[in-house]
């Protein structure tokens, strides 16, 4: 899960929404373990009994949000995007900003698949033929439909 650092009381509840519907499934949610996006997901994650997987960008544990199960601290500001997206089979973007941006970017080059709800939009035709992409959705639930299909798909 990726997404701002700070986001409005509707991003949050997607956001919310999301966790559960992550932990419902069984899946770790990995982030990057601060607050807005992160936090709500992690809340809602950890309301369904989920495991969360917080990757700090500074030197202080205690820096991370209240609802992660595991942390790790990296000492490297938003570099630690890296090891976020690394760490995923998948990613579900809600709103973000720039280091959302950058996950995302990171992602389409690895080759894991990225999922927005009112997130960044890119079309593949629109960026230079670079690939960046972006499969929207318009609910937590339709989220977790697409990618779980994309994580059984590549299993096969």
């Amino acid at each position: 899960m990726i997404g701002g650092r700070r986001c409005s009381a509707e991003i949050a509840e997607l956001a919310f929404e999301l966790g559960g519907l992550i932990a419902g499934e069984g899946w770790t949610l990995v982030c990057g373990g601060m607050g807005g996006v992160m936090e709500q997901a992690c809340r809602g994650a950890r309301s369904r009994g989920g495991v969360t997987l917080g990757i700090l960008p500074g030197n202080s544990r205690s820096a991370g949000n209240p609802y992660l199960s595991y942390s790790v601290v990296t000492g490297l500001g938003e570099a630690r995007n890296v090891l976020v997206v690394k760490s995923s089979q998948a990613l579900i973007a809600v709103s973000g900003s720039y280091g959302t941006l950058s996950e995302i970017a990171l992602a389409n080059a690895a080759g894991i698949p990225v999922v927005g709800l009112r997130s960044w939009r890119l079309d593949p035709k629109e960026n230079r033929d670079q690939g960046l992409f972006v499969q929207e959705v318009d609910s937590p639930t339709e989220a977790i439909r697409v990618i779980k299909n994309r994580i059984i798909s590549a299993h096969f």
